[in-house]
């Protein structure tokens, strides 16, 4: 109940069709108490020689089940509609929560575990709907026929309600088994999700690192562990349905005998002894039910589990956002006090202050693991700082409302992301309504556009997974088309230039540099020798601003910066 709980509000919308399909499948297995008495009566009607009362009987029966059969169906067709309903919205609903999901939850979980916790995790606790009613129908109808059988024998009744006792200690010792095996397996197949995906992914450089081998044998790995985990499964699966099926047959043959003694001696009616045969019948087939079923359960356990912990932040919590709509930005990016580290590591920023201001190309520079490409993530709002806060023009980030952040700040990372679509829908994905005329523009500033107008499809080109059809300095000179389309006050520059031949960056450093006289402009350098030109240089040290200035100046007032130049001008003469 603890998992199942956060859950009934998606089936609170269809409660009525719930409720009603509820019922319909109750009086189908309601309407075995009839049938099982119907036949009983018909049988000793014919041995009294009573013909027309055990066809009237029949009669009965016959109606009776085929209405009931015909509704039972259609129940059953209308709950598995309710069901894909209510899965694709669980599903979207599940995916909407991951999007949400603050950036280090990617870092705890795998692509391939939350993948399955999109997919197979949200289609096995809808999928399970339909069985739980069926066997909470199944549980009722049996109390009721229960009570039937104490008033007619209480001998019987107690017999069953013994059995019935011991059983459920047999659901209990292996339903704990089959839910650690499940967790487990669970875990495997995360393994070999991330596995697949990252593998089809990064294929090329999989056959150019000549790893395939290395992959494969990963793979294999990950494989035997799962069938491993899965055969002891199948084995406990095993176990429990011989010790399940003795267990019916006991029943059977125990309610046989017993009743055939209580009859034989005048202390049952023939009536009862026939409707008997249908009742332990009917107690089998739900034990056989909640055999299978207590497999499923089990595995519905651990998807509620595991689905629960992103769609009500059991695990991750959402990254907030104000309400607050900055229009007309100047562009003033404000540190103040900032400490920040990662989790689980250590601190990269202690009591961080720089202000960066619009109308000016600004760069920030330091040695590798000195923070420089947190200062983004933070600026974005990926990563929230530890203490102090960081402010765009004067307004805290975390009172900004998304939309208004997104549409004030963008960045260009040196491994930009390429949606697998064709060029011009990784456009249209940003602003819907543009014209090819206006995303040509921007391809043109960014020096990518003859390239793609010498494409068979031309604009229609479709990029594949991750922009794979490109180069690496194409996917940045698209990524930098796709900003300048944004037009935000505030770019946010990640060695964006870094896989671009020198014709085609000192093209886009043209067009950086127009971009600077009224836009903020920020670019985290790897390189030094793309930002000499930089009208004021931040040198990062020791999570702080250890010296800012010209290119001129930190040469020849900053013995840390030029020994960061020169080290990286004998590296590039060697």
């Amino acid at each position: 109940m603890k998992n199942i709980k956060p859950i009934l509000k998606y089936f609170k919308k269809y409660k009525v069709a719930l409720i009603f399909l509820s019922i319909i499948i109750f009086i189908s297995n309601i309407n075995y108490i009839f049938t099982g008495y119907l036949n009983g009566v018909a049988i000793e009607a014919v041995v009294s020689s009573n013909i027309k009362l055990a066809l009237k009987c029949y009669l009965i029966y016959f109606i009776l089940s085929v209405v009931v059969e015909i509704g039972s169906r259609l129940a059953f067709y209308g709950m598995s509609k309710v069901q894909i309903m209510i899965s694709r919205t669980i599903g979207y609903d599940t995916f909407k929560k991951v999007m949400s999901l603050p950036a280090y939850a990617f870092e705890k979980m795998s692509s391939g575990e939350i993948l399955n916790r999109l997919s197979n995790d949200t289609e096995v606790i809808v999928g399970s709907v339909e069985g739980l009613i069926s066997i909470f129908s199944s549980l009722v109808s049996s109390l009721i026929i229960l009570i039937y059988i104490f008033v007619n024998s209480w001998f019987v009744g107690l017999e069953i309600i013994i059995f019935l006792f011991i059983y459920s200690f047999v659901v209990y010792f292996y339903g704990k088994k089959f839910k650690k095996g499940n967790e487990e397996s669970k875990k495997e197949y995360d393994k070999l999700s991330a596995i697949s995906t990252e593998s089809v992914r990064g294929v090329r450089e999989i056959k150019t690192l000549g790893v395939n081998k290395t992959v494969i044998n990963r793979y294999a790995e990950t494989i035997r562990n799962l069938f491993t985990k899965s055969i002891k499964v199948y084995q406990d699966g095993r176990d429990y349905d011989v010790i399940s099926s003795f267990m019916k047959i006991l029943l059977e043959c125990g309610a046989f005998m017993t009743c055939a003694i209580l009859t034989y001696n005048k202390m049952l009616s023939t009536t009862f002894f026939v409707a008997m045969t249908y009742y332990i019948y009917r107690y089998t087939w739900v034990i056989e039910n909640v055999r299978e079923f207590s497999k499923t359960y089990q595995s519905l356990s651990v998807s509620l589990g595991r689905v629960n912990e992103i769609l009500f932040n059991q695990k991750f919590n959402d990254v907030e956002y104000g309400n607050v709509n900055l229009l007309d930005a100047k562009g003033i990016i404000e540190f103040k006090d900032v400490t920040f580290g990662y989790p689980d590591e250590k601190l990269l920023l202690k009591d961080f202050n720089i202000t960066f201001k619009p109308n000016k190309k600004i760069a920030v520079v330091g040695s590798s693991g000195e923070g420089k490409s947190t200062l983004f993530n933070l600026i974005t709002r990926l990563f929230d700082p530890i203490k102090g806060n960081i402010s765009l023009d004067g307004i805290d980030l975390k009172l900004l409302s998304e939309e208004s952040l997104r549409e004030n700040i963008s960045i260009i990372r040196q491994e930009p992301f390429i949606f697998n679509r064709t060029i011009k829908e990784n456009f249209e994905l940003i602003k819907p309504d543009i014209t090819l005329k206006e995303i040509r523009k921007y391809c043109k500033m960014a020096y990518i556009d003859d390239y793609i107008m010498h494409l068979p499809n031309k604009y229609d080109t479709l990029l594949g997974e991750g922009g794979v059809n490109l180069s690496g300095g194409q996917k940045q000179r698209l990524a930098i088309a796709r900003t300048l389309m944004k037009n935000s006050k505030v770019i946010l520059f990640d060695e964006a230039t870094s896989a671009l031949d020198n014709e085609s960056q000192e093209f886009i450093k043209n067009s950086i540099n127009e971009l600077a006289s009224d836009h903020t402009l920020i670019i985290v350098a790897h390189r030094l020798s793309t930002i000499v030109d930089a009208d004021i240089i931040y040198v990062i040290k020791d999570g702080k601003v250890f010296a800012k200035g010209t290119h001129k100046s930190l040469l020849k007032n900053c013995a840390f910066y030029k020994s960061l130049y020169l080290s990286e001008d004998k590296n590039s003469s060697l």
